[in-house]
């Protein structure tokens, strides 16, 4: 079964549940870095996959220095197929917490086929992988931008999805891929969250949004032009229904976000 969630319908219960060997792809960017602290914090362990597109190596020392404990990484792209392979030969792993994608929006508009590639068919490889080693448990980091323009507010579960760019149409394309993949397989025990933009960092300061380059989304760019001189916030739209005619935004915060992933966890060990 597949399970379309909004963080707020999860309780947070779910501090001790049976699975342990935990992958997360993507797991030294910034929402898999924080959700690794809370799975180790807890007795868990995360198992990290990073190609490192988006990320830098020095969050692992920081994770550990976080948890007090080593965690195993492995370096490469969730596409390779040999890689998982041997991944899951050396690794027990009981479940997969997918967030390996690119995000950008007007990336994503400008190499639509980087991110069907990497996002959509990245995702294909995964199961594929999981498949073969009998993993049939995970959660699936998806997006609120697979909704597009909101046709009510607030957005639930039953809202619509009409993505209006690739990086939406390729979250939706992969959760298309679960529901028909539960629907072959009973067993298989899959859940996609859909969330809006996520902000903050973990309590100890040591791990944050930090994007290579410059930033994408709004909150680490306000860090970065604040940070170097000369540099300008641009802020678009003058013509939203608010005061100043500028845009408002839904925001979580990212250690509520990755305990959102762990909660999904333990409600597909309660619905095995």
């Amino acid at each position: 079964m597949v399970f379309f969630l909004l963080l707020e319908c999860l309780k947070r219960d779910w501090y001790s549940f049976s699975l342990v060997n935990i992958l997360l792809t993507g797991g030294l960017g910034y929402i898999g870095s924080h959700t690794a602290t809370v799975l180790s914090t807890h007795g868990h362990t995360p198992i990290l996959l990073d190609n490192l597109s988006n990320s830098k190596k020095e969050v692992l020392g920081k994770l550990e220095t976080i948890t007090k404990t080593k965690i195993p990484f492995i370096e490469g792209d969730v596409r390779n197929e040999r890689l998982l392979k041997e991944l899951f030969q050396g690794f027990k792993v009981s479940a997969v917490i997918h967030f390996a994608g690119f995000k950008s929006v007007s990336e994503s508009v400008a190499h639509p086929l980087s991110y069907y590639d990497n996002n959509f068919n990245g995702s294909v490889v995964l199961l594929k992988a999981m498949r073969d080693f009998g993993i049939k448990k995970l959660v699936f980091s998806s997006s609120a931008t697979v909704y597009g323009v909101p046709q009510y507010l607030p957005i639930d579960e039953k809202h619509p999805t009409q993505p209006v760019n690739p990086y939406g149409q390729s979250k939706l394309m992969v959760e298309k891929v679960l529901e028909d993949l539960a629907k072959s397989d009973p067993s298989w025990r899959l859940i996609a969250l859909r969330y809006f933009n996520p902000v903050g960092a973990h309590p100890s300061g040591l791990i944050a949004d930090e994007p290579l380059g410059k930033a994408n989304n709004l909150m680490p760019r306000v860090v970065q032009v604040a940070n170097t001189p000369g540099e300008v916030l641009e802020v678009f739209g003058n013509d939203y229904p608010t005061k100043d005619g500028t845009g408002v935004r839904d925001y979580i915060h990212v250690m509520d976000l990755a305990e959102g992933h762990i909660a999904a966890l333990k409600h597909l060990e309660k619905t095995s």
